[in-house]
């Protein structure tokens, strides 16, 4: 495992939706090794995360809300999927705000399953390739990327790193190539 002393994570979440898992388990095990993951959601207090995209899950605190990160902060971006969190998300504009700054200054964006549908809102898919949950796979094509079927996939076309897997199920490989991102 990498030490990840030092490295700050940004988690972009809502406060409902998100599933449990693709939030969890990457800050669990990041955190665990050395790096400080905050969640930020539209409103302070919890995020009421679901498995499955319907049965509650787990509420997790929020350490602080969209309008009040201050991007330059944080060394990744992690977008976590839920079709209810991602597509909430992708309408917000302090969430287009802070991953467009991201992209922008060239830092590292990791996301999975529905996560991307912020990434084909803000039209920064354009001439990434890409994995994601298979129900977006035309949001994808139709803003510019190109999509592939596999566990993670690694992109740094365009200016910036783009981490992406399809499903929890993909969790291992996904959380080791964040690791592997911050680790260089």
């Amino acid at each position: 495992m990498a030490d990840l002393a030092g490295k700050k994570i940004l988690a972009l979440v809502t406060n409902r939706g998100v599933e449990q898992d693709e939030l969890k388990v990457p800050a669990d095990r990041l955190r665990g090794a050395g790096a400080q993951v905050t969640v930020a959601a539209p409103e302070s207090g919890d995020v009421q995360t679901l498995v499955g995209d319907w049965d509650l899950g787990e509420k997790i605190p929020v350490d602080t809300t969209l309008a009040e990160v201050t991007e330059a902060d944080f060394d990744l971006l992690l977008i976590p999927g839920g079709t209810l969190n991602a597509d909430n998300l992708r309408l917000d504009a302090d969430a287009q705000r802070i991953v467009t700054a991201f992209t922008t200054s060239g830092r590292p964006v990791a996301s999975i399953c529905h996560g991307p549908w912020l990434l084909v809102e803000t039209g920064l898919l354009k001439g990434k390739t890409l994995t994601s949950y298979l129900s977006i796979k035309t949001d994808v094509e139709n803003s510019g990327g190109t999509w592939k079927d596999q566990e993670v996939f690694r992109c740094t076309a365009e200016g910036y790193t783009l981490i992406t897997s399809r499903n929890p199920g993909d969790l291992d490989p996904f959380i080791g190539a964040i690791q592997d991102e911050l680790a260089q």
